[in-house]
């Protein structure tokens, strides 16, 4: 987090609240006028990943609700968030790219390039 945005938290926002993952969700002291309600945003703990904000406090964030949900129930078949892999190797390769061998199976009437004067 920038020293700016450390500086207009601490003058400008009051907190609300934080999640199960450390984030820090802040809201505007004060309405602005362009906006005509109070901005609403989010500190997070670690690396930005958007990804990490829950759906209790994603409503908050984006004004469809008043006041943040109570978090729900974890239970034992409910997936834990995992940080978007994409660019990563955990990143998800179909059959037939480059990165997972670039074998794919070959079909009937396979493709044929195209070359110029032909």
């Amino acid at each position: 987090m920038s020293l700016m945005m450390r500086l207009t938290t601490a003058l400008s926002g009051r907190k609300v609240g934080t999640d199960r993952f450390g984030n820090a969700y802040y809201e505007s002291r004060r309405d602005y006028l362009q906006y005509g309600r109070k901005r609403r945003w989010v500190l997070f703990a670690g690396a930005p990943d958007p990804t990490s904000v829950p759906p209790e406090w994603h409503g908050w964030l984006h004004h469809t609700a008043a006041v943040p949900m109570p978090e729900q129930k974890r239970y034992p078949w409910m997936a834990e968030h995992r940080p978007n892999p994409t660019g990563t190797a955990l990143a998800w390769h179909p059959a037939g790219h480059d990165y997972s061998g670039g074998r794919r199976q070959v079909t009937t009437g396979d493709y044929e390039a195209w070359t110029p004067g032909s």
